[in-house]
C-alpha cells in the first residue's frame, strides 16, 4: 500500500496579502514567456521539479498562480505521485482574531490541476490526469505579482544587504533596482519581498531576543577589539534594564578630550522607549566625539547613578572637570554623588526656551524677554549680573515669580558671567549631545529594536570616525593662507588644526573693530564697535613681564582661543608672538595623540575571507560583462560558460554552521526590557524639557565585563571584575613640569598637559607607569612647553 504524504502548501497571494516570512530563495527568472504548449495527458518530464517548473511557466503565460498540492510515496519510500494545482485551490481559512480587520484571501476552491506519476519502465514522470478549467478569471498581465513567480537573485540579495547596512532606506534601495532593471515590469519581486528578506537576514545575524542579541554583540566586539567595555544592568526579574558600552577609541579619546563632556537623554531610539544617553566631548577639530553611551530604562537618580558609576569605572576612575546637562533634578543628584568635584553646568538653551512658557502671561512680556537676554548675555562679571538682575525684577514686578527665583538660586550653574571663567572647550549647551543624536537620526528611529540599534551604531560610528580622519588628513596636508602679516597668525597656523586656526584667525581679523585705551600700568580698556554699530567696553589686564594677559570676556579661559580684545592689546604693546601658554596642546595638530593609534573593528563580516572572495568575483564578473555584452556571440558564450560553471560549482558548495557559543549559564536567562513610559515627551518634541517621573526602586543585578589591552594600560586602573585586566611592568620616569597656564586652576593645568591619566595619578590612583604613553607624544617640530 502506498504511503500518502501531504506537502506544504504555497499560499499564492496578491499585492495586498501579508507576505511576512515568504520564501524567495529561488533565482530570478524572466517573467516574459513565449509559446508554452498546453498540458496534455501523457506529457513526460525528467523529474517532478521539471514538471512543476513547466506548470508554473504555463501559469505565468495564462495568468494564474500555481502551488504544490500533494505527493504520494511508495512502499520503498520513493516518490511515486505528485499533484500541482492552481494557487486558488482550497478553502479560505481566516486567521485574524479581529473580525473587524480580516485579511484578503485568494482561495476559492479552484479545481484546475495536473497530476503526475513515475513511469517505472522509462523512469520518466508522466502527466496522468489534468483539469484545465478555472472557476475564476485569469490575467497574464498580473502574473508577475503571484508569489510563485517572485524571486530575488543572489546578487540582488547581496546588494539589498549592503544598502541596508549602509543606512540606505529600503524605498531608495528598491527604486535603484527598478531603475537599473528598466522599470517595475522587469523586476521579479516586490518591495515588500525585499523588506522581508532584509528582516530575515537581520534576525539570523543577531538572533531573536533583543537582550541576548546585545550581549552576544558585545561579546563579539570584545573578542575583536581589546579594550571594548560594556555593562548590562538587570532588574530583579532578570530583564534588561540599562546598558552601557564604550569602544577602545572612545576610551582612548577620553585621555585627550575628556576634560569637558555633555550628557543628554532627550533622544528616543527604540521600541522600548529607552533613551539614548551619550557622553559627548569635542576633539581638536571642534568635532563631537562619543566618549561612551548607554540605553537606560528610567530617568531617576538611581539609574543615573548606575550609569555615571559605570562610565567612571570605564574611564579608569577619572571624572571629567566639567559636565553640561539639562535641569533634570535626578541627574543633578546623581552627579553630586558620583562626580562631587566636577563642575556641573546647565544647558543655557534648555533654560531660555522656557521663557515664553514661564513669562508669557505678563503684559510686558516682550520687554521682559529683551531685558532678560541682555542681563544674561551682555554682562561680564557676577557683580554686574547681580545688580542688573535685581533691577529687572523690580522694574517688571517679578519678585514673586518662582521660576526666576529658582534660577537665581542656581545662577552659578548657568549664567555665563559665573561659568565662563572655567574651561568648557567652547561648549555652552548640550548642543554637542544633540548634534550626536542628530547624527544617529539617519540610522535609528523610535521603532528600532535594541539589536538593530547596536548594529546601526556600528555604521554611524564608522562614518563619524572617518570624518575625524578626513579632518586629520586635511590639517596634515593642507595649509590655510594667512590673511594678515602678523607673526602670531603664522605662529598659530603652523601648530593648530585648520578649524581652530580659523577661529583664531577670525579673532585676529576682528581686532580692527577694537580701539585700545591705556588706563595706566597694566590696565587697558578696549572699545569694540560690532557689526550693529553698538559699542561695548572690555577691560584687559596685560602683565608684560610675566607674559600674561586676561580679558573680562574670558574667551580664552572658556574656549581656549585668545580673544580679539587681548590680541589688540598685545599688538598695541608690539608683541609679535603669542606666549606659549596661550598655545593649547588640546588644539594642536602636531601632537601624536593616543586615540589616533587605536583601531576599532566594527564589522568583521566585511573583512572575512568569504566577503573578500565575493568582492573579487563580482569585480571580475563586472569586467567580463563590460566586454562580453558588446556583441551577441560573446554574450551567448559567456552565458553558456556561466551555466556550466554554476553546475560544477554547486556540487562543491556546502553550508557552514554557526559555532558561536555563549559562556555562562545565566546568559540565556536575560529577558528583553519592558516598554518604558517616558516623561510625556513625544518623539517629535524630543528636545523639549521633560517632567521627572517618581523614582522607582528595584533590586539591581549588574553584569560587567571588559577586556583590557596592554596598549591602553593607563585606561584600565579600575575595571569590572568578570575578566582580569592586564597590568603594566614598566618603570616610572620623572617628567618635567610644564609652564603654568594663565588663570587656570592647578588641576586643569595638569589635565591640559598630561591628560586624565596623570590627573588620576595625582589624585588617588596607585603609581603607574606612563613612559610608553608619553614617549613620542610630540613630533620633533613642536616647541617645548
Amino acid at each position: 500500500m502506498d504511503n500518502f504524504e501531504q506537502v506544504e502548501e504555497v499560499d499564492e497571494v496578491g499585492e495586498l496579502q501579508d507576505l511576512q516570512g515568504a520564501n524567495l530563495e529561488e533565482n530570478n527568472e524572466e517573467l516574459v514567456v513565449e509559446n508554452v504548449v498546453e498540458p496534455t495527458v501523457g506529457m513526460s518530464f525528467d523529474s517532478p521539479e521539471e514538471m512543476f517548473e513547466y506548470y508554473k511557466t504555463y501559469g505565468l503565460q495564462e495568468g494564474f498562480p500555481v502551488m504544490r498540492r500533494s505527493c504520494r510515496k511508495g512502499d520503498d519510500g520513493s516518490l511515486r505521485y505528485v499533484t500541482f494545482t492552481c494557487g486558488r485551490n482550497g478553502k479560505s481559512k481566516a486567521k485574524a482574531t479581529n473580525v473587524l480587520r480580516l485579511q484578503p484571501n485568494q482561495k476559492i476552491g479552484c479545481n484546475a490541476k495536473i497530476g503526475g506519476r513515475l513511469d517505472i519502465v522509462s523512469g520518466k514522470w508522466v502527466i496522468g490526469n489534468l483539469i484545465l478549467e478555472h472557476n475564476h478569471a485569469v490575467s497574464p498581465s498580473k502574473s508577475r505579482y503571484y508569489r510563485c513567480n517572485r524571486s530575488i537573485s543572489p546578487f540582488v540579495k547581496k546588494q539589498l544587504e549592503i544598502n541596508e547596512e549602509a543606512g540606505i532606506k529600503m524605498a531608495q534601495s528598491f527604486k535603484s533596482i527598478v531603475v537599473e532593471a528598466g522599470g517595475f515590469e522587469n523586476v521579479s519581486f516586490l518591495e515588500r519581498d525585499a523588506r522581508n528578506h532584509v528582516d530575515k537576514v537581520r534576525r539570523l545575524r543577531l538572533g531573536e531576543g533583543d537582550a541576548i542579541a546585545i550581549q552576544r554583540y558585545f561579546q563579539k566586539m570584545q573578542t575583536e577589539n581589546d579594550g571594548f567595555y560594556f555593562s548590562i544592568d538587570l532588574d530583579e526579574e532578570g530583564r534588561l534594564k540599562n546598558v552601557f558600552w564604550a569602544d577602545p577609541k572612545s576610551r582612548a579619546a577620553y585621555k585627550d578630550f575628556g576634560d569637558v563632556v555633555t550628557f543628554d537623554t532627550t533622544y528616543l531610539t527604540n521600541k522600548y522607549d529607552m533613551p539614548f544617553a551619550p557622553f559627548v566631548g569635542v576633539n581638536h577639530h571642534g568635532q563631537s566625539i562619543l566618549l561612551g553611551c548607554g540605553l537606560i530604562s528610567h530617568e531617576d537618580t538611581e539609574t543615573f547613578t548606575w550609569l555615571f558609576d559605570t562610565w567612571l569605572s570605564c574611564m579608569s576612575g577619572c571624572p571629567p572637570l566639567g559636565i553640561i546637562t539639562d535641569q533634570d533634578k535626578a541627574m543633578k543628584r546623581a552627579i553630586q554623588i558620583v562626580f562631587p568635584d566636577t563642575r556641573h553646568r546647565w544647558c543655557l538653551w534648555h533654560i531660555l526656551k522656557k521663557v515664553p512658557e514661564k513669562l508669557g502671561r505678563y503684559a510686558e512680556y516682550h520687554a521682559i524677554r529683551v531685558s532678560l537676554l541682555s542681563v544674561v548675555y551682555d554682562l561680564h562679571t557676577p557683580v554686574e549680573f547681580e545688580e542688573a538682575w535685581h533691577d529687572m525684577l523690580d522694574r517688571y514686578d517679578l519678585r514673586n515669580n518662582q521660576w526666576l527665583n529658582d534660577l537665581y538660586v542656581e545662577r552659578n550653574r548657568w549664567v555665563p558671567a559665573f561659568v565662563k571663567t572655567t574651561f568648557w572647550a567652547g561648549m555652552s549647551t548640550t548642543q554637542r549631545s544633540e548634534s550626536m543624536n542628530a547624527f544617529f537620526d539617519g540610522y535609528v528611529n523610535s521603532k528600532t529594536t535594541l539589536k538593530q540599534f547596536v548594529e546601526k551604531y556600528e555604521k554611524a560610528m564608522e562614518s563619524k570616525i572617518e570624518k575625524e580622519w578626513q579632518a586629520d588628513a586635511r590639517s596634515f596636508s593642507q595649509r590655510l593662507p594667512c590673511r594678515t602679516s602678523f607673526a602670531m597668525e603664522k605662529q598659530v597656523e603652523e601648530v593648530y588644526t585648520i578649524s581652530k586656526f580659523q577661529e583664531f584667525q577670525q579673532e585676529l581679523v576682528n581686532k580692527i573693530y577694537c580701539e585700545v585705551f591705556s588706563c595706566g600700568g597694566s590696565k587697558y580698556e578696549v572699545i569694540e564697535n560690532d557689526e550693529k554699530s553698538r559699542e561695548n567696553t572690555f577691560r584687559v589686564i596685560f602683565e608684560k613681564d610675566e607674559g600674561e594677559i586676561r580679558c573680562v570676556c574670558s574667551m580664552f579661559e572658556y574656549k581656549g582661543i585668545l580673544c580679539k580684545h587681548a590680541i589688540a592689546v598685545l599688538s598695541r604693546n608690539c608683541v609679535q608672538l603669542l606666549p606659549e601658554k596661550y598655545i593649547l596642546r588640546r588644539w594642536r595638530k602636531d601632537v601624536r595623540r593616543f586615540s589616533s593609534k587605536v583601531r576599532v573593528s566594527y564589522d568583521a563580516r566585511s573583512s572575512s575571507i568569504e566577503h573578500q572572495r565575493y568582492r573579487e568575483e563580482c569585480t571580475a564578473f563586472y569586467d567580463v560583462a563590460e566586454v562580453a555584452s558588446k556583441n551577441e556571440e560573446s554574450h551567448k558564450n559567456i552565458m553558456g560558460w556561466i551555466e556550466k560553471a554554476m553546475k560544477d560549482v554547486s556540487l562543491n558548495v556546502r553550508c557552514d554552521g554557526d559555532d558561536t557559543t555563549i559562556d555562562g549559564g545565566s546568559s540565556s536567562n536575560i529577558q528583553d526590557p519592558v516598554v518604558s513610559r517616558r516623561k510625556g515627551r513625544p518623539p517629535s518634541q524630543r528636545k523639549q524639557k521633560q517632567f521627572k517621573r517618581p523614582k522607582q526602586k528595584s533590586n539591581n543585578v549588574s553584569i560587567n565585563t571588559t577586556i583590557e589591552a596592554a596598549e591602553i594600560h593607563d585606561l584600565s586602573s579600575q575595571v569590572a571584575t568578570t575578566i582580569p585586566t592586564q597590568k603594566s611592568n614598566m618603570a616610572m620616569q620623572p617628567q618635567q613640569a610644564p609652564p603654568q597656564h594663565a588663570f587656570f586652576p592647578p588641576y586643569y593645568q595638569y589635565w591640559m598637559n598630561y591628560g586624565p591619566a596623570h590627573h588620576v595619578h595625582l589624585q588617588h590612583a596607585p603609581q603607574q607607569n606612563f613612559e610608553e604613553a608619553n614617549q613620542g607624544e610630540f613630533s620633533t617640530n613642536e616647541p617645548s612647553m
